[in-house]
Protein backbone atom coordinates (compact mmCIF):
# COMPACT_ATOMS: atom_id res chain seq x y z
CA UNK A 1 0.00 0.00 0.00
CA UNK A 2 1.28 3.60 -0.87
CA UNK A 3 1.58 5.25 2.76
CA UNK A 4 2.47 9.19 3.01
CA UNK A 5 1.51 11.65 6.02
CA UNK A 6 -2.17 12.01 4.40
CA UNK A 7 -2.80 8.56 4.70
CA UNK A 8 -1.71 7.73 8.03
CA UNK A 9 -3.57 11.10 9.09
CA UNK A 10 -6.72 9.69 7.55
CA UNK A 11 -6.73 6.12 8.97
CA UNK A 12 -5.87 7.39 12.34
CA UNK A 13 -8.84 9.83 12.09
CA UNK A 14 -11.20 7.19 11.33
CA UNK A 15 -9.87 4.46 13.60
CA UNK A 16 -10.53 6.98 16.60
CA UNK A 17 -13.94 8.02 15.58
CA UNK A 18 -15.48 4.58 13.91
CA UNK A 19 -17.96 3.62 16.49
CA UNK A 20 -19.34 7.00 16.94
CA UNK A 21 -19.20 7.37 13.44
CA UNK A 22 -21.04 4.54 12.55
CA UNK A 23 -23.58 5.22 15.24
CA UNK A 24 -24.08 8.48 14.35
CA UNK A 25 -24.68 7.87 10.59
CA UNK A 26 -26.76 4.67 11.10
CA UNK A 27 -29.57 6.15 9.34
CA UNK A 28 -28.58 8.87 7.06
CA UNK A 29 -29.01 6.29 3.65
CA UNK A 30 -32.53 5.37 4.98
CA UNK A 31 -33.70 8.91 5.22
CA UNK A 32 -31.82 9.60 1.77
CA UNK A 33 -34.35 8.89 -0.80
CA UNK A 34 -32.21 11.05 -3.41
CA UNK A 35 -28.75 8.93 -2.43
CA UNK A 36 -30.63 5.83 -2.72
CA UNK A 37 -31.52 6.79 -6.04
CA UNK A 38 -28.34 7.36 -7.22
CA UNK A 39 -27.06 3.89 -5.85
CA UNK A 40 -29.98 2.34 -7.23
CA UNK A 41 -29.77 3.67 -11.27
CA UNK A 42 -25.71 2.78 -10.59
CA UNK A 43 -27.01 -1.01 -9.56
CA UNK A 44 -29.12 -1.37 -12.83
CA UNK A 45 -26.19 -0.07 -15.20
CA UNK A 46 -23.61 -2.62 -13.76
CA UNK A 47 -26.28 -5.55 -14.00
CA UNK A 48 -27.26 -4.60 -17.45
CA UNK A 49 -23.55 -4.62 -18.48
CA UNK A 50 -22.88 -8.12 -16.23
CA UNK A 51 -19.17 -6.64 -16.63
CA UNK A 52 -18.24 -8.23 -13.44
CA UNK A 53 -17.88 -7.32 -9.05
CA UNK A 54 -18.70 -4.04 -7.48
CA UNK A 55 -15.91 -2.38 -5.04
CA UNK A 56 -16.85 -0.09 -2.85
CA UNK A 57 -13.84 2.31 -2.24
CA UNK A 58 -13.75 3.92 1.52
CA UNK A 59 -16.51 1.91 2.46
CA UNK A 60 -16.58 3.41 5.98
CA UNK A 61 -18.69 0.93 8.66
CA UNK A 62 -20.38 -0.46 5.25
CA UNK A 63 -23.23 0.96 4.99
CA UNK A 64 -23.48 1.58 1.54
CA UNK A 65 -21.94 -1.96 0.56
CA UNK A 66 -24.55 -3.47 2.19
CA UNK A 67 -27.14 -1.66 0.62
CA UNK A 68 -26.02 -2.15 -3.07
CA UNK A 69 -25.41 -5.90 -2.02
CA UNK A 70 -28.87 -5.91 -1.09
CA UNK A 71 -29.88 -4.55 -4.60
CA UNK A 72 -28.56 -8.08 -5.53
CA UNK A 73 -24.81 -6.98 -6.80
CA UNK A 74 -21.83 -8.86 -5.79
CA UNK A 75 -20.55 -6.48 -4.06
CA UNK A 76 -17.41 -5.72 -1.51
CA UNK A 77 -15.71 -2.96 0.52
CA UNK A 78 -12.22 -1.76 0.93
CA UNK A 79 -11.44 1.19 3.73
CA UNK A 80 -8.30 2.58 4.89
CA UNK A 81 -9.26 1.64 8.92
CA UNK A 82 -8.27 -1.57 10.16
CA UNK A 83 -11.12 -0.64 12.62
CA UNK A 84 -13.59 0.50 10.00
CA UNK A 85 -13.01 -3.08 8.02
CA UNK A 86 -13.66 -4.82 11.46
CA UNK A 87 -16.66 -2.73 12.22
CA UNK A 88 -18.06 -3.63 8.94
CA UNK A 89 -17.50 -7.01 8.99
CA UNK A 90 -19.48 -7.63 12.23
CA UNK A 91 -22.32 -5.55 10.89
CA UNK A 92 -22.60 -7.18 7.72
CA UNK A 93 -21.11 -11.10 7.54
CA UNK A 94 -22.68 -12.12 4.53
CA UNK A 95 -20.49 -9.45 2.30
CA UNK A 96 -16.53 -9.08 2.16
CA UNK A 97 -14.35 -5.98 3.40
CA UNK A 98 -10.27 -5.66 3.13
CA UNK A 99 -8.16 -3.13 4.04
CA UNK A 100 -6.80 -1.02 1.28
CA UNK A 101 -6.05 2.40 -0.45
CA UNK A 102 -8.28 3.77 -3.34
CA UNK A 103 -4.79 4.76 -4.94
CA UNK A 104 -3.13 1.64 -5.00
CA UNK A 105 -5.57 -1.34 -5.54
CA UNK A 106 -4.73 -4.69 -4.88
CA UNK A 107 -7.31 -5.65 -7.85
CA UNK A 108 -6.21 -6.71 -11.43
CA UNK A 109 -6.57 -4.66 -14.40
CA UNK A 110 -10.12 -4.79 -15.40
CA UNK A 111 -11.81 -6.78 -13.23
CA UNK A 112 -14.58 -4.65 -11.96
CA UNK A 113 -18.06 -4.02 -13.30
CA UNK A 114 -18.32 -0.92 -11.02
CA UNK A 115 -16.72 1.51 -8.43
CA UNK A 116 -18.26 3.30 -5.96
CA UNK A 117 -16.59 5.91 -4.06
CA UNK A 118 -18.97 7.32 -1.68
CA UNK A 119 -17.43 10.18 -0.37
CA UNK A 120 -13.92 9.04 -0.03
CA UNK A 121 -12.30 11.42 -2.96
CA UNK A 122 -12.89 14.15 0.12
CA UNK A 123 -9.49 13.51 2.07
CA UNK A 124 -7.29 13.15 -0.74
CA UNK A 125 -5.09 16.38 -2.12
CA UNK A 126 -5.99 18.01 -5.10
CA UNK A 127 -2.76 16.45 -6.89
CA UNK A 128 -3.16 13.02 -6.27
CA UNK A 129 -6.77 13.16 -7.66
CA UNK A 130 -5.86 11.57 -10.89
CA UNK A 131 -4.06 9.40 -9.80
CA UNK A 132 -7.07 8.29 -7.99
CA UNK A 133 -9.09 8.30 -11.29
CA UNK A 134 -6.48 6.58 -13.15
CA UNK A 135 -6.63 3.77 -11.01
CA UNK A 136 -10.96 3.45 -10.98
CA UNK A 137 -10.39 3.25 -14.77
CA UNK A 138 -7.29 0.79 -14.79
CA UNK A 139 -9.70 -1.62 -12.63
CA UNK A 140 -13.01 -0.99 -13.90
CA UNK A 141 -13.67 -3.78 -17.36
CA UNK A 142 -14.79 -1.78 -20.54
CA UNK A 143 -18.69 -1.27 -20.05
CA UNK A 144 -17.75 -1.18 -16.02
CA UNK A 145 -19.28 2.18 -13.90
CA UNK A 146 -18.17 4.81 -11.74
CA UNK A 147 -19.97 6.23 -8.97
CA UNK A 148 -18.96 9.11 -7.09
CA UNK A 149 -20.42 11.37 -4.31
CA UNK A 150 -18.85 14.10 -2.26
CA UNK A 151 -19.60 17.46 -1.38
CA UNK A 152 -19.68 20.75 -3.23
CA UNK A 153 -16.83 24.15 -2.84
CA UNK A 154 -13.69 25.60 -2.96
CA UNK A 155 -12.90 25.70 1.00
CA UNK A 156 -12.08 22.70 2.92
CA UNK A 157 -12.99 21.86 5.98
CA UNK A 158 -11.17 20.88 9.24
CA UNK A 159 -13.01 18.62 11.40
CA UNK A 160 -11.47 18.87 15.14
CA UNK A 161 -12.22 16.54 17.72
CA UNK A 162 -15.05 15.04 16.41
CA UNK A 163 -17.18 12.88 19.31
CA UNK A 164 -14.60 14.09 21.68
CA UNK A 165 -11.95 12.24 20.18
CA UNK A 166 -8.75 13.98 20.04
CA UNK A 167 -8.05 13.61 16.34
CA UNK A 168 -8.48 16.45 13.56
CA UNK A 169 -9.01 15.80 9.27
CA UNK A 170 -9.26 18.29 6.47
CA UNK A 171 -12.53 17.38 4.73
CA UNK A 172 -12.01 18.87 1.11
CA UNK A 173 -14.68 19.82 -1.16
CA UNK A 174 -15.02 19.39 -4.86
CA UNK A 175 -16.07 21.31 -7.79
CA UNK A 176 -18.59 18.75 -10.42
CA UNK A 177 -16.94 20.41 -13.60
CA UNK A 178 -13.20 20.07 -12.79
CA UNK A 179 -14.20 16.26 -11.52
CA UNK A 180 -15.86 15.85 -14.17
CA UNK A 181 -12.60 16.77 -16.51
CA UNK A 182 -10.63 14.79 -14.31
CA UNK A 183 -12.85 11.54 -15.60
CA UNK A 184 -13.28 12.79 -18.80
CA UNK A 185 -8.96 12.80 -18.72
CA UNK A 186 -8.82 9.24 -17.46
CA UNK A 187 -10.45 7.89 -20.21
CA UNK A 188 -14.07 7.72 -18.48
CA UNK A 189 -17.55 9.00 -20.03
CA UNK A 190 -19.61 11.29 -18.23
CA UNK A 191 -23.05 10.09 -18.10
CA UNK A 192 -25.17 11.78 -15.66
CA UNK A 193 -24.43 13.87 -12.57
CA UNK A 194 -26.69 15.38 -9.57
CA UNK A 195 -26.05 18.28 -6.93
CA UNK A 196 -28.91 18.08 -4.43
CA UNK A 197 -29.40 20.71 -1.52
CA UNK A 198 -28.08 19.65 1.67
CA UNK A 199 -29.80 18.23 4.21
CA UNK A 200 -31.23 20.84 6.94
CA UNK A 201 -29.22 20.38 10.26
CA UNK A 202 -27.20 17.65 8.61
CA UNK A 203 -25.04 18.80 5.72
CA UNK A 204 -23.48 22.58 5.48
CA UNK A 205 -23.10 22.47 1.94
CA UNK A 206 -24.69 20.77 -1.66
CA UNK A 207 -23.84 17.49 -2.37
CA UNK A 208 -22.42 16.10 -5.83
CA UNK A 209 -23.17 12.39 -7.49
CA UNK A 210 -21.09 11.92 -10.79
CA UNK A 211 -21.87 8.68 -12.66
CA UNK A 212 -19.33 7.33 -15.72
CA UNK A 213 -18.52 4.64 -17.47
CA UNK A 214 -15.33 3.20 -19.32
CA UNK A 215 -15.75 2.59 -22.96
CA UNK A 216 -15.73 -0.99 -24.32
CA UNK A 217 -13.75 0.86 -27.10
CA UNK A 218 -10.16 1.84 -24.60
CA UNK A 219 -7.85 2.08 -27.17
CA UNK A 220 -7.87 5.98 -27.51
CA UNK A 221 -8.14 6.40 -23.64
Amino acid sequence: MIDSDFLHTTRTFYDAVATDYADHFRDLLAASPLDRGMLAAFADLVRAEGAGPVADLGCGPGKVTAHLHDLGLPVFGIDLSPRMVALAREAHPAVRFDEGSLLDLDLPDGTLGGVVAWYSIIHLPEERLPEAVAEFHRVLAPGGHLLLAFQVGDEPLRLEQPFGHPVSLDFRRRQPDHIAELLRRAGLTMQARMVREPVEDVESTPQAYLLARKPHDTAGA
